[in-house]
């Protein structure tokens, strides 16, 4: 199992190196999350528990021991979400969820608020962030009890403005997908929580079909979302593996969130598009590694490097030279190793006269000769 406690403090020592932009960050717990900061990889409970504790409880460890640095769980009973009802416009057709109807699959999907001290409480002995996704004012208020150091608004409840304005007037950190929300209804959003109090803010460039198609996912919003509104921003991930995380953290994003879970095998309403623990922790250490690899803006030889300069070409002697005689093509040649002069001064070498012996394979340079060149 890799030590991602060691990772975490390799991953922030390396991302020291990119510079020193702090302009677009903001504080979850005791971390900074941005501009210049490893990525926040955050694990999707969701429904992935099927009903029982011990195997939330199982997922957290699992989430920690891969790489994790949060666990995000989903906080609404059915009832706050819809009503039972068989009318039309409550069954589901088509998709992972066809021929459910609304409130049944919630009834099955929900983690039961009971568990939710149990959970925050396994979170922390690992040293994981732990907090949720509200769903209405009274998912809100039942979770102020937990102190969550950041609340996570999902895509389908952008455009509750009620809701936005319960959540920012919280004064805690946002982390808001943007599944399925055109241009204009981000902007409202935004603005309403700006208004309510909202300070911290990151914006997640989501697809809100289960599981997304890479293609689906025009990953060069991201930046354009930071830009926009001047905030973070990242990746609410539905698609199966790791390249479209990999992709996204490349182009800047600081939060990717996966659904998690123990085993697909399990099955649930989420199974499908969830990450088992092999597979996030092979994304997680990609995503480092991807970090480090960005660096920062830089020329000339890296440390890596150095030793190999030798391996470039310069001038040398390839036959003995005499002194006073004149150096041509048949005694001077431009080879490997690196140690003489560069290969662009060739041309002014030749015609000069060596004013001491020069044995072959010699590196030359400009006291051996008759001149003296910069």
């Amino acid at each position: 199992m890799v030590d991602w406690s060691r990772s975490r403090g390799l991953s922030q020592q390396a991302s020291s190196t990119r510079g020193n932009d702090v302009s677009r960050t903001i504080q979850i717990g005791d971390r900074l999350i941005g501009s210049g900061q490893p990525a926040y990889l955050i694990a999707e409970l969701s429904a992935n528990h099927n009903g029982s504790l011990d195997r939330a409880l199982e997922i957290i460890r699992l989430a920690a021991e891969s790489g994790a640095d949060a666990i995000k769980l989903q906080t609404y009973t059915a009832d706050t979400m819809t009503i039972p009802c068989d009318a039309p416009p409550f069954q589901i057709h088509g998709g992972l969820w066809d021929g459910y109807q609304l409130h049944d699959l919630y009834v099955e999907a929900h983690t039961p608020w009971e568990w939710h001290e149990a959970l925050f409480a396994e979170a922390k002995r690992l040293g994981l962030d732990c907090f949720s996704t509200p769903f209405d004012a009274t998912s809100v208020d039942f979770l102020e009890q937990f102190d969550p150091i950041v609340y996570k608004i999902a895509s389908f409840e952008l455009t509750d403005h009620a809701l936005l304005r319960k959540i920012a007037s919280t004064g805690r950190p946002i982390i808001m997908s943007t599944g399925m929300a055109n241009l204009s209804e981000i902007h409202e959003a935004v603005g309403v929580l700006r208004a309510a109090g909202c300070e911290q803010l990151a914006l997640l460039r989501c697809v809100s079909s289960y599981p997304a198609s890479p293609s689906d996912f025009n990953l060069r919003t991201i930046p354009h979302l930071a830009e926009t509104f001047d905030v973070v921003s990242g990746l609410s991930d539905h698609s199966m593996g790791h390249t479209t995380a990999l992709a996204a953290v490349s182009l800047g994003a600081a939060i990717v969130e996966k659904h998690f879970i123990a085993r697909r095998s399990d099955g649930g309403p989420d199974s499908a598009f969830s990450m088992e623990p092999a597979e996030f922790s092979l994304m997680a250490t990609a995503v480092r590694d991807a970090e480090a690899a960005l660096g920062r803006v830089a020329y000339g030889p890296g440390l890596a490097e150095s030793s190999n300069v030798v391996f470039r070409r310069s001038c040398f002697a390839i036959a003995d030279i005499e002194p006073g005689e004149e150096l041509t093509t048949e005694n001077v040649r431009v080879i490997r190793p690196g140690d003489g002069l560069a290969p662009k001064h060739i041309d002014g070498l030749i015609g000069q006269r060596a004013l001491d012996r020069i044995e072959r394979g010699t590196p030359l340079s400009w006291d051996l000769v008759g001149a003296s060149r910069g």
